[in-house]
């Protein structure tokens, strides 16, 4: 295969006051060595006290997650001399790439949210005896981020564990190289559901990206259906 190889890479969107969100885009310097890939039973209905006369009945879609080890290397930045990135290496090792993963783990509120505590804290203020309607204050919740590893393979994640091991430091002790540990678990259709429910540019095309790769599975699994059925013919009862 010609041509420069593709990077894998995790996308999220924090809210703002802006129209659109302003994504935090990680591309991985070097892609992983390895990737292990779960898979988990869903729960089945009779055990969370849902009576059911199907024995064989299960609760919504498997459980998926993924895990890897990231490499980051502050000295290939600085040699390849690209500004900004090699600028940013110099001053400050590989901080900013560890920090765009670990804003992948903090809560963000929401415009909706502050809107209405500045709503509710004016009218306070204003003396009204009538406090008009009120709505729910939405909590703050985990950025949805898209992992995206080749084009077929582009699933909405929620971070659930991040675990750095620094190696190497400059005279500042900025780390300059070290490794980090991922875990990722895919999102459910439900919490996807949720997630665009507001109208979130991410939620709504993290709903696209999960379709899409359930869809290209689906297809991937008949193509082989297909490619076995003759060499298995001949074992089925008949």
């Amino acid at each position: 295969m010609s041509g420069t190889a593709l990077k894998g890479a995790l996308v999220s969107f924090s809210p703002t006051f802006i129209p659109l969100p302003v994504p935090n885009v990680i591309v991985f310097q070097y892609n992983p060595e390895e990737l292990t890939h779960t898979w988990s039973q869903a729960e089945p209905e009779g055990s969370a006290g849902v009576e059911t006369s199907n024995p064989l009945a299960v609760q919504g879609m498997p459980g998926e997650s993924f895990d890897f080890t990231l490499a980051m290397d502050s000295n290939e930045d600085i040699a390849n001399n690209v500004a900004p990135t090699a600028a940013i290496a110099e001053e400050s090792g590989v901080y900013s790439r560890l920090a765009s993963l670990e804003m992948l783990l903090y809560p963000t509120g929401t415009k909706n949210a502050l809107v209405g505590a500045v709503t509710a804290a004016v009218g306070s203020l204003l003396g009204g005896s009538d406090p008009g309607p009120t709505r729910k204050v939405p909590q703050s919740v985990i950025p949805v981020t898209l992992f995206i590893w080749g084009p077929g393979r582009i699933v909405p994640v929620r971070v659930t564990a991040l675990t750095v091991t620094e190696k190497l430091y400059d005279g500042a002790l900025n780390p300059t190289h070290v490794e980090a540990q991922i875990s990722l678990r895919v999102l459910t259709p439900a919490e996807l559901t949720a997630a665009s429910s507001d109208g979130d540019v991410l939620g709504n095309l993290a709903t696209v990206a999960y379709s899409y790769t359930l869809t290209l599975r689906q297809t991937l699994a008949v193509a082989n259906l297909a490619n076995a059925a003759e060499s298995i013919i001949g074992l089925i009862p008949h």
